[in-house]
Parts: structure tokens; C-alpha cells; sequence
């Protein structure tokens, strides 16, 4: 996997020619969160019959997410959430007609590396209980608690992924130019680096003097 988390092509169909790439990028519009939107109301609304209000839940604009498209079509998606010393991964939703892909492990693999490269090496989730066995595949454990987790009309477990560093996290010594890129697109100039080639004028200094 690359470390650079839009346009992130799956090996999968890399391998297969006749097979559209698979393409993961971070929201970044209006147009991109009706996409993710969309997928999560086929897959939990839609399928499971999740309460709009309890899926739609009021942590949508704090967070980040992912958008996992096959060709032109958007397939899955994922929501991130930052907190102290863990990231947690959350609202993993992958579209029917596309559940024969590898798409779903391209994309927690995508949410795994975006976290590690921010720094963290706890990552956190609720998996449904059914699918424990797939979060075990990326090294996420049950945490043990004297309580049970149910939302939603499913029973959950909280799962725990201790990861290892990242050789290029993002830290206080990190480039300021790279901190200022677009979230997830660290490795490639944002349009700030462009403006360095013009003179400090300082305009409303100028206007103040005036």
C-alpha cells in the first residue's frame, strides 16, 4: 500500500487488466459526502434498517472519511474519528453488488494506513459481532469489558488494532508546508507551496497604513 491515501489503486485489480482500478480518496466536497451518504443509506438504512437519526448520528462533519469507488461507481466507504492517543475507524459500508470485490479490505487497510501515518498506533472499533473474524484479519483483538454493546438493533464488540509506526508520521518536526497540505495528500505540493514564490506584501498591513 503507498502511503499516499487518494487515488489509491488495489493490487487486486491491478493484477487483473479487464478489472476497473479500484480508487480510494478522501471526502473533500459536498458532492463526495452525498456519495458517502448514499452508500451508507443502501447499506444500513436500506438493508439493516437503521433509524436515520441513529445512523446519521452528528459525527459526519468532524470526521474523516473515505470513498472506495470501482471505475466511476462509488462502492464503500469509512468514517474516521481522531482522539487523544487512538483514531477510530467506524462505518465501514461497502454496496451489495460490490461485496465479491476486495474493496472492504482495501478500505480498512486505506483507514489503517492514513491513521498510522497521523501518528497513531491505536486504532479502535465496533465491529459487529458476526464480524469479529473480519477484523481479526488485520490484527484488531476483542476487548474484554463486563458489559454488552448494542446499538442499532446489533450486538457489537469492541476491537482494539495495535499498529506499528509509521516511518513518515506526521509530528511537531514535520515540515510546516506538509502539515498545511490537504488531509490524506502529504506527499504531494499543495497549492500553499505555490504562493511562496510571491513577495511577502503583507496587504492589509498596507491598507492599515493607508
Amino acid at each position: 500500500m503507498v502511503a499516499r491515501i487518494p487515488r489509491l489503486t488495489s493490487s487486486s485489480a491491478a493484477a487483473q487488466p479487464e478489472a476497473e482500478a479500484t480508487i480510494i480518496t478522501v471526502a473533500r466536497n459536498l458532492d463526495d459526502m452525498m456519495r458517502v451518504t448514499s452508500i451508507r443509506a443502501a447499506v444500513y438504512m436500506a438493508e439493516q434498517s437503521c433509524p436515520y437519526d441513529e445512523e446519521f448520528d452528528g459525527n459526519d462533519f468532524c470526521g474523516l472519511h473515505l470513498i472506495g469507488s470501482v471505475g466511476r461507481e462509488p462502492a464503500a466507504c469509512l468514517r474516521a474519528r481522531f482522539f487523544a492517543d487512538f483514531a477510530k475507524l467506524e462505518r465501514l459500508a461497502v454496496r451489495n453488488e460490490f461485496r465479491h470485490s476486495t474493496i472492504a479490505f482495501d478500505m480498512v487497510r486505506a483507514g489503517i494506513e492514513l491513521c498510522r501515518r497521523k501518528g497513531y498506533q491505536r486504532i479502535y472499533g465496533h465491529a459487529q459481532d458476526r464480524l469479529v473474524p473480519f477484523w481479526r484479519r488485520f490484527g484488531a483483538r476483542p476487548m474484554r469489558k463486563p458489559y454488552e454493546l448494542v446499538f442499532s438493533d446489533f450486538g457489537y464488540t469492541e476491537v482494539l488494532l495495535e499498529a506499528k509506526p509509521h516511518p513518515d508520521a506526521l509530528t511537531l518536526e514535520a515540515d510546516p508546508y506538509i502539515l498545511i497540505r490537504p488531509e490524506g495528500d502529504w506527499d504531494r505540493s499543495g497549492v500553499l507551496e505555490g504562493s511562496v514564490t510571491r513577495p511577502v506584501t503583507s496587504p492589509l498591513r498596507r491598507a492599515r497604513a493607508a
